[in-house]
């Protein structure tokens, strides 16, 4: 790395498609912080999230539509050696900076993440987080609303996120794995509780495990997009 990594620039990386209604606070989560810039990455939203990222100030780009084609646009446009990619309805906790940097000072992690916390009250969401932050700890396998942090010359080297229009997050931890130790992180970013309260938090764990196990199993990405599009999921 060009500086030592105690002092490295941090480049948040928010990919959006019309989030208006979330932007503004979680940009504002990334204040206050020591040296990071905040990169907003949209594909195309037909509200005013572009307007509102940049009356904020923030450095904002356009790529084609796709979290993976985002974010990977989004580190290309980065000027900072550690990369943090976050959900734009998530918020970052309080020191996200000093904790990113230090995770990152350890001999053998090459990536890390932040334990999750879901912004509702209901009892069923507190046994999800449990299970994330069980699996994120035990099999070193959190996903991309837990604010995946590396340095960009790791990212390089594993070849950036794979093209896929799901699962990009789940495969970008299965590379990682085979090179070094991802970190979790025990204070938690929180994240909307949005995709639950709209199916159900029962269904919607039940399809996040189907959609995975399908992948393992070799189903391709485009496949199971499909199936959500078709609407496969809602007899379930």
């Amino acid at each position: 790395m060009s500086q030592n990594i105690d002092a490295a620039k941090i480049s948040i990386i928010i990919p959006t498609l019309n989030e208006a209604g979330n932007i503004k606070q979680a940009i504002a989560t990334t204040q206050p912080s020591t040296n990071i810039e905040v990169i907003v990455v949209d594909g195309g939203s037909q509200d005013d999230t572009v307007a509102i990222a940049q009356s904020l100030g923030v450095k904002v780009i356009s790529s084609s539509p796709g979290r993976a084609s985002q974010m990977n646009a989004g580190a290309v446009a980065a000027s900072g050696d550690i990369l943090l990619f976050l959900h734009a309805d998530t918020h970052l906790p309080t020191g996200f900076d000093d904790m990113v940097r230090a995770a990152l000072q350890k001999a053998g992690t090459v990536a890390g993440a932040f334990a999750l916390r879901i912004d509702a009250s209901l009892l069923s969401l507190r046994w999800v987080e449990w299970g994330v932050n069980w699996r994120s700890h035990f099999w070193q396998m959190p996903y991309g609303d837990q604010a995946i942090f590396l340095t960009k010359e790791v990212f390089q080297q594993i070849g950036s996120f794979p093209e896929l229009p799901i699962m990009e997050d789940f495969e970008l931890m299965r590379r990682l794995k085979r090179i070094g130790e991802i970190v979790i992180l025990p204070v938690p970013v929180v994240t909307s509780a949005r995709r639950w309260l709209q199916k159900g938090v029962f269904k919607t764990t039940l399809i996040n495990q189907i959609v995975i196990i399908a992948y393992l199993l070799g189903v391709s990405p485009e496949q199971i997009r499909s199936w959500y599009r078709q609407g496969k999921f809602r007899r379930i």
